[in-house]
């Protein structure tokens, strides 16, 4: 039996001021880093071993997995498929819209010119059906909270309302057995 590790990034500039940030960049905050940090310590204290880190490019999970990858000593490589799904005309738009609640649940929408759930479902589940095949090797994921519904949906069955409203706290770290 194998398993997997799931950290969502550290809080950013766009969390605090409520704003999707999709594939937008947006970087951490102060706090953000220190959450970070923070993870990577309870990494270290909990003795979890993880084999490498698999990181989205963008600079928010990026950073988060650097500072785990430096206390712990763990391989990092930005993998480009981890990136957040774009939210086409909703980048940049209140989080908490109900106009943008309502699309999340048609996997089929693009957002004007963004990303498909389908499409962003296609190339995170590639992901993890490499680390499935690999059960000796753990590996952390750092990636989004977007990233995180894909993940868990990979796992668990979910309807469109639950997989729409699913969600990670900053640097909170999960576990998934498999």
């Amino acid at each position: 039996m194998g398993h997997l590790y799931f950290v969502r990034h550290g809080q950013t500039v766009w969390n605090v001021e409520n704003k999707i940030c999709g594939s937008t960049e947006s970087p951490l905050t102060e706090l953000g880093h220190q959450q970070a940090i923070a993870t990577a310590e309870k990494i270290r204290d909990e003795g979890l071993h993880i084999d490498q880190i698999l990181s989205s490019p963008l600079s928010r999970a990026y950073d988060t997995a650097k500072h785990i990858a430096e206390i712990n000593g763990i391989p990092l490589r930005a993998e480009p498929r981890l990136t957040e799904q774009n939210f086409g005309k909703y980048e940049g738009t209140a989080r908490d819209g109900a106009e943008f609640a309502r699309a999340k649940q048609d996997f089929i929408n693009s957002y004007g010119d963004g990303e498909t759930m389908l499409k962003l479902c296609h190339r995170i589940y590639s992901v993890l059906d490499e680390i499935i095949a690999d059960p000796e090797r753990v590996y952390l994921i750092a990636a989004h909270n977007g990233i995180s519904r894909v993940v868990q949906s990979y796992f668990y069955d979910m309807t469109n309302e639950e997989y729409a409203a699913f969600g990670v706290p900053n640097a909170e770290i999960l576990r998934y057995d498999f």
